[in-house]
């Protein structure tokens, strides 16, 4: 799954050499976490979360056949530069 979404991600952006992906446990839930180049954020969320939230489908297709749940946050650097976390993009998905 972490090679899917790592070449689709890089397939939607200008710098794919940017494109990061972390993966954690979240109660017992796989979480993944992309990160992307700052001017790319909005290639990988699209027009009204459409491309983020086909990402999340894909995602859950491919981790249902496992028996697994997971969850897909777009890391968005730009929303929280003076505070220095970073934000996740909000989950469009519910």
């Amino acid at each position: 799954m972490e090679q899917l979404l790592t070449y689709l991600a890089r397939a939607l952006v200008d710098q794919p050499d940017q494109v990061g992906l972390r993966i954690s446990e979240v109660d017992g839930t796989r979480l993944y976490e992309l990160k992307v180049a700052p001017e790319d954020v909005g290639k990988v969320i699209g027009r009204d979360g459409r491309t983020v939230n086909a990402l999340r489908t894909l995602l859950n297709a491919a981790a249902q056949k496992s028996g697994q749940k997971v969850r897909l946050e777009i890391l968005d650097d730009r929303r929280n530069a003076a505070s220095g976390q970073p934000a996740a993009a909000p989950d469009t998905s519910r």
